[in-house]
């Protein structure tokens, strides 16, 4: 169990929880995967941390990303006292049960379970009757309000509404990232206002600035100003928008700009890659469809002069998360919880979504500025003891 005191106005631990955080592998890597290793690693300063991976999340051909799956492109990983299952399997319940006898052996006072997607729910939900048993407390930490293309198909949307709801039943808390996505997880799930907290999703700041030149150079990149979009693209991304920004900046600009969309396409290929190849700057555009490794992830943002994020919606961003800690100008939607998470960072710049125009004009007052800004303080540190904060009272 876990217990807190003040003393001099300090927060202290007075005795270690025991922890289980529930969340994907590193097998179907996402900004989920690097979540789930960020706050384990940094609750594990001074608590017993135990992780459930899952390492098959559906069959593969289903998913998008498959050419990723099961390849070591990231460097980060759990820290060496970090006790990690890897993992279950949507398919397998034998590893269910060693899932099973590994929370026994566990005993956490706390389950913290990662939700961004229904395909899951089944293994979740079984954790979860697994925690009810052994009287470990449960906390639901939404990334997503919604899945969009779950959304979209009637029979997944059926049984996202069935399976959440089992799950989201008489969990002790819920933890999002936003005020604007508080609202929305309460009124869509009829969730307690106050049994939701908030707690802002922290930096991606894994990742080393290099000289911009030198990123250039290592990208054959010869163009003036760099404009960066980055992150997996789908339809809610809002990539066509910002080509057509593109296409609006006066010739004197663009003739010496590059516009580098670079991440794997999930959603309309054919249709973005006829954007591109129809578009009178195609020769200014470079299309980079695939996922890029964490080896790489520093040329790309440290080449840019301007970062856009164009989304139609979005909960929460952990491109936008790693491209605060490169201190450059980002050019961003005014959606949902973005505005909170991105308020405290003097380089964001707010426009409305779906707006070609407004990027225009937006890119035209920060290109070649050249300013670097202050990240904001976000650190897993400060992360962590609101984390604290709110599983002492539940523990």
């Amino acid at each position: 169990m876990l217990y807190f005191k003040y003393k001099d106005n300090v927060f202290r631990t007075v005795q270690k929880a025991n922890i289980c955080i529930v969340g994907p592998s590193k097998r179907f890597l996402s900004g989920i995967s690097y979540y789930t290793i960020r706050i384990a690693n940094a609750l594990s300063d001074s608590n017993n941390v135990s992780v459930i991976c899952f390492r098959k999340l559906l069959p593969e051909f289903l998913f998008p990303g498959r050419r990723h799956v099961g390849r070591n492109i990231s460097h980060i990983d759990f820290n060496p006292n970090v006790r990690v299952f890897d993992g279950m399997d949507y398919n397998n319940p034998l590893t269910w049960y060693s899932a099973y006898r590994y929370l026994n052996r566990s005993k956490p006072d706390v389950i913290i379970m990662q939700w961004w997607t229904s395909s899951v729910s089944h293994m979740l939900l079984f954790l979860k009757i697994v925690g009810y048993f052994m009287k470990s407390k449960l906390i639901i930490e939404f990334h997503e309000v919604i899945d969009p293309m779950e959304e979209a198909f009637l029979p997944l949307r059926l049984y996202s509404g069935f399976m959440g709801r089992l799950l989201r039943k008489n969990a002790q808390a819920y933890i999002t990232h936003s005020e604007p996505d508080k609202k929305l997880i309460a009124a869509r799930y009829g969730i307690l206002p106050e049994k939701i907290h908030v707690i802002p999703h922290g930096l991606y700041d894994q990742y080393e600035r290099i000289n911009k030149k030198t990123a250039r150079e290592k990208l054959k990149i010869d163009d003036e100003f760099v404009i960066l979009s980055f992150g997996l693209i789908r339809r809610y991304k809002g990539i066509p928008y910002l080509i057509k920004a593109f296409e609006q900046l006066p010739e004197i600009i663009s003739g010496k700009t590059r516009l580098l969309i670079v991440g794997e396409v999930w959603e309309d290929k054919k249709e973005l890659i006829d954007i591109v190849h129809s578009s009178p700057l195609k020769d200014k555009i470079t299309l980079i469809d695939r996922y890029v490794e964490d080896s790489e992830v520093s040329l790309f943002f440290s080449a840019a002069d301007i970062i856009v994020l164009p989304y139609l919606r979005v909960s929460q961003s952990g491109v936008a998360h790693i491209a605060m800690t490169f201190g450059k100008p980002i050019i961003v939607s005014d959606v949902q919880g973005l505005r909170e998470s991105m308020g405290g960072y003097e380089g964001a710049f707010f426009v409305p979504p779906g707006n070609s125009e407004s990027i225009t004009k937006e890119i035209i007052i920060h290109l070649g500025t050249q300013e670097i800004y202050n990240p904001p303080t976000i650190g897993w540190d400060i992360i962590s003891r609101k984390y604290l904060e709110i599983i002492s009272k539940k523990v």
